[in-house]
């Protein structure tokens, strides 16, 4: 009984992961109805730009929000500069675009940065460290997930309270009628993938501490993202982020129980299938009909 509930809370820290990853890809999904397959390998690039801010000597918070700030303004550069020219165009263009991104961003990590594992520092693991709650969670997990849930406590209350959110939820509903009533629908799309950005650095950064630092570090996790978003619905902000607690708890059950850790990461493919197979909206989100 200790075992299972020691692996459920592991899986829900490392689900918190997932849940801001996840709530990044359905973000853009809703305001282009494309998956950003780059959004990983920003990421990774964003964790590296800590790490050598954190290197030079900045204390690690203050680096944490400089990144933060870096990854926005490069996903708002992206996508007004690069993003901006093909909207337009046909979504195939669109995605190769985006897996042309995600090319150059894991080459470009591995060509300023090297390839090679790098440790990367947590803020949690201090001179009195060690697990809390009884041995089953390390400090950096208890951190992590307190991290995580406080940023996106902040993106509901952003959507949810702030005029600023509200214009950017009305221009991924219905950007038409948004231009209507005066919303800038282009520069709203911009901010959109620039949020989406800095909550992959928070994804990237939280995470790093576990799994070390390389250029590849995200493919995985992207992977277990998208599982999320799927499950709880690609156009559910809400529902991508409980998917993504769902599949960090389901990954880590599965992989103590069922298949073992090395075969973990096909369990995110067994939930896409099954998901697309059998109810293809998600858990929380609904069929769109459209007439033709």
């Amino acid at each position: 009984m200790t075992g299972l509930l020691h692996q459920t809370l592991s899986g829900l820290a490392t689900g918190g992961i997932y849940a801001s990853l996840a709530l990044a890809l359905v973000m853009v999904y809703r305001a282009t109805r494309q998956i950003n397959f780059a959004q990983g390998e920003m990421a990774t690039f964003s964790t590296y730009v800590a790490l050598t801010l954190i290197q030079a000597g900045l204390p690690y918070w203050i680096a944490f929000a400089a990144t933060l700030l870096f990854s926005f303004v490069m996903g708002v550069a992206l996508e007004r500069l690069l993003l901006r020219k093909l909207a337009d165009h046909s979504g195939l263009g669109t995605v190769g675009v985006a897996i042309g991104l995600l090319l150059i961003f894991n080459a470009l990590s591995g060509w300023l940065f090297g390839f090679t594992e790098k440790g990367f520092p947590s803020p949690f693991e201090g001179a009195g460290g060690g697990a809390l709650l009884g041995g089953m969670l390390s400090r950096h997990e208890v951190g992590m997930t307190g991290v995580t849930l406080l940023v996106l406590g902040l993106v509901y209350c952003f959507f949810r309270f702030t005029r600023l959110g509200l214009a950017m939820r009305a221009a991924a509903a219905n950007p038409d009628s948004s231009r209507l009533v005066g919303i800038r629908v282009g520069w709203t799309l911009a901010l959109g993938w620039g949020l989406a950005a800095a909550l992959g650095a928070v994804a990237g950064i939280m995470v790093a501490p576990i799994v070390f630092l390389d250029p590849n570090m995200m493919l995985g996790i992207l992977l277990y993202a998208f599982a999320g978003a799927l499950l709880g619905g690609a156009d559910n902000p809400a529902g991508a982020v409980i998917g993504g607690f769902a599949v960090g708890v389901i990954e880590n059950l599965g992989g103590a129980y069922l298949v073992g850790t090395d075969l973990k990461l096909t369990l995110a493919l067994v939930i896409i299938t099954v998901v697309l197979v059998l109810r293809p909206a998600g858990l929380f989100g609904r069929a769109v009909v459209a007439r033709v």
